[in-house]
C-alpha cells in the first residue's frame, strides 16, 4: 500500500512559490503537521519565505530526502536531472518521488533515480498559489497501490486533481498550464471595455474577474455545457447575442 497519512513526512526540493503554495494547502487541510514537512533551497535567503510556515528547512537536498517519505521535486525543469543525480543515493523504495516540473517525463526521472523508484508526475498550474489549482497526475511504472490516490489527495488540498496517462500531459500543459494566461488576457480585455464605457479601472477589473470566476463556477457546479450556459445569457435581440455575433465574425 502507499504511504499512510499518519506516518507521512513530506519534503520539498525547491522552496519557490509552488512549494510555498502546496505547503500552505497541506497545512490548512491538516493532511500533515508542520513538523513533518522539510524544504531545501540553495541559500538561506531563498529558503526564508517558506520558513515562515514553521516547517523544517535546510540548504542540503540530501537531508530533505533523508527526512521525508514523499519527496516533491519543485525546481525548474532544466535543473531536475542535476538534482536527481545529487540525491539519488539517498532514495529508496520507501520514498515516493513527486515531480511538478513541466515537461520532464516519467521515464527521464526514473532513469536518474535507483531502479524501481516510485515516481508520480503532476502538472499543476499557477492558481495553486490561491488554492485553486487544476492539476493532473500520471503514475510511473513502479508505484505501489494507493500512491496515485495519496498524491491526488495532497493536490486536492490546493485545488482540483485528476489522474490520467502521461501522453496527455502535454495537452494538459497547453490547456490548464498555459490557460491562466488566456484568462488574465480575457479579464484585461473585459476591463478595458468597461473603462472605455466609463468605469473606473479598479471597478472594471473587479467586475471582470468576479464575472469570470462566477461563470466558471456555473460550469463546474451545474454540469451543463458552456454553450448552453452562453445561450441562457443571450436574450433574443439583446446586447449579449449582438456581442457574440460581433466576436464570431
Amino acid at each position: 500500500m502507499g504511504e499512510k497519512e499518519d506516518e507521512m513526512s513530506i519534503g520539498f526540493i525547491g522552496a519557490g512559490k509552488m512549494a510555498q503554495a502546496m505547503t500552505r494547502g497541506f497545512l490548512a487541510s491538516g493532511i500533515v503537521a508542520k513538523e513533518r514537512i522539510t524544504a531545501s533551497a540553495p541559500t538561506s535567503q531563498s529558503i526564508e519565505p517558506i520558513k515562515t510556515f514553521g516547517i523544517n528547512v535546510t540548504t542540503n537536498n540530501r537531508t530533505t530526502v533523508q527526512k521525508s517519505k514523499v519527496v516533491v521535486v519543485a525546481v525548474k525543469p532544466n535543473v531536475v536531472p542535476t538534482i536527481l543525480k545529487e540525491v539519488s543515493s539517498c532514495v529508496t523504495r520507501d520514498h515516493l518521488v513527486v515531480s511538478i516540473a513541466a515537461g520532464v517525463k516519467l521515464e527521464s526521472i526514473e532513469q536518474d533515480l535507483p531502479p524501481e523508484t516510485r515516481v508520480v508526475r503532476v502538472m499543476p498550474n499557477t492558481p495553486c498559489l490561491v488554492q485553486n489549482a487544476a492539476s493532473v497526475l500520471s503514475t510511473g511504472r513502479w508505484v505501489k497501490n494507493g500512491d496515485g490516490e495519496l498524491v491526488k489527495k495532497l493536490m486536492k488540498s490546493v485545488g482540483s486533481c485528476q489522474e490520467s496517462s502521461e501522453p496527455i500531459l502535454d495537452a494538459v500543459t497547453a490547456l490548464s498550464g498555459c490557460g491562466p494566461g488566456y484568462m488574465f488576457m480575457a479579464i484585461d480585455a473585459l476591463a478595458d471595455g468597461g473603462v472605455k464605457c466609463g468605469l473606473p479601472r479598479e471597478m472594471a477589473i473587479q467586475l471582470a474577474a468576479q464575472t469570470m470566476m462566477g461563470a466558471a463556477k456555473m460550469v463546474l457546479e451545474t454540469g451543463r455545457h458552456p454553450g448552453q450556459l452562453k445561450d441562457d445569457v443571450c436574450s433574443p435581440g439583446g446586447a449579449t447575442i449582438e456581442a457574440m455575433r460581433s466576436e464570431e465574425r
